[in-house]
């Protein structure tokens, strides 16, 4: 019987996302790994970043414990979805990705978006070989998220506030994020945007295109 530790989990992780990496990089395809808490808004935010980006090839990997159900949602708005069901895991690994870039023809898209299953803990150890990590936090979870599970927010390259239309409603101060948030990682792109009224999803959208653009450029 061999015993694998934790270290030796991580390392081949990051192995297999350098690999990932590499073939991303050859393949001109931008990488954007979604996560955050369950209800955060990820669904919906990558719903409505489809729609707005449907002049770019797309592809999806969904992440979830069960179900399709949002792999079905998106489906409407990009025709290459894969589903991933972990059955209890709470992160994807770098491993699964590589399976997929290999066997599922995702390098023919020019954007590439992760779903990861909902969680602030596990999700944020896992490097999948991505270009660009975000993390969600809607208004409803309150101020508490980046004090209580940092990790999320220093690895991230953005954090995408969402359903700001309810602020009015809930005990969120956006300042106290902000100043919470360049504690953490003064480097992170902040957005704040709404699904139901169309707030920021434009800003957010333009920042995706530019990155492309650079990587395309490289």
């Amino acid at each position: 019987m061999r015993v694998y530790l934790a270290k030796e989990l991580l390392e081949a992780n990051q192995n297999n996302a350098g690999e990932n990496r590499s073939l991303l990089r050859a393949s001109g395809v931008l990488m954007v790994n979604l996560i955050g808490s369950p209800g955060s808004g990820k669904t919906a935010l990558l719903e409505h970043t489809l729609k707005k980006l449907s002049g770019y090839r797309t592809a999806v990997i969904e992440g979830d414990l069960y179900t399709d159900e949002d792999a079905r949602r998106l489906s409407s708005w990009c025709n290459q979805i894969v589903q991933i069901n972990t059955e209890g895991s709470c992160h994807l690994e770098a491993g699964y990705i590589g399976h997929l870039l290999a066997q599922e023809n995702l390098l023919s898209a020019e954007l590439l978006f992760i779903e990861n299953i909902g969680n602030l803990v596990c999700p944020a150890e896992f490097d999948l070989g991505e270009d660009i990590r975000v993390v969600l936090l809607s208004v409803t979870e309150g101020n508490d998220k980046p004090r209580k599970y940092p990790l999320a927010f220093k690895v991230a390259d953005a954090a995408v506030v969402t359903k700001t239309d309810l602020l009015p409603y809930c005990d969120f101060n956006l300042n106290q994020l902000n100043e919470d948030l360049r504690k953490i990682n003064e480097n992170l792109a902040l957005f704040t945007v709404s699904t139901k009224t169309g707030e920021g999803l434009g800003d957010w959208c333009k920042w995706l295109e530019k990155l492309l653009q650079r990587k395309r450029s490289a």
